[in-house]
């Protein structure tokens, strides 16, 4: 596994199993190469992203780092909640959705993100809802990596 940011092959930052996790076995690693930051352009390794990126407030019809934030999470935040739904024994009903609101703010010093998913959870009780979202917060990636990091709210809509 490499998570160490090189130029001229020279390691600059090393942090592997800084948060003191043990990965046993690496899924799937998505490769982007980006150019020009917030007025360039992203594209996956295989193609299947192809993106113009656009600078906040200014003219344009690219897509932003928060944008791509809000897609990744609350895709991935859906199929944590299909897993756990499955442990609890809950069926997720087909309309499930996630609407993912992700700010870019200023603190003291610079910049955070805050983030907000209202998950849509159309049938279910709120009990069921609370604890499939419960679930899927502790075991969702995106979750686990904004952790104790930035201001997340999380809602059901049943």
């Amino acid at each position: 596994m490499n998570n160490q940011i090189t130029i001229n092959n020279q390691s600059v930052i090393n942090d592997i199993n800084a948060a003191k996790i043990s990965i046993t076995k690496v899924l799937y690693t998505g490769k982007t190469h980006t150019t020009g930051g917030r007025d360039g352009a992203a594209r996956s390794q295989d193609g299947r992203l192809n993106v113009s990126m656009t600078n906040l407030g200014t003219p344009g019809t690219g897509t932003n780092p928060e944008q791509l934030l809000a897609a990744g999470w609350s895709a991935c935040f859906i199929g944590a909640m299909k897993i756990n739904a499955s442990q609890l024994q809950i069926v997720l009903p087909a309309e499930t959705s996630v609407d993912a609101e992700i700010d870019l703010a200023t603190v003291e010093g610079g910049y955070s993100l805050q983030a907000r998913l209202y998950v849509n959870l159309p049938g279910l009780t709120m009990e069921q809802a609370k604890a499939v979202i419960e679930a899927a917060h502790q075991t969702c990636p995106y979750s686990k990596a904004t952790r104790g990091n930035i201001n997340v709210g999380i809602s059901a809509i049943v």
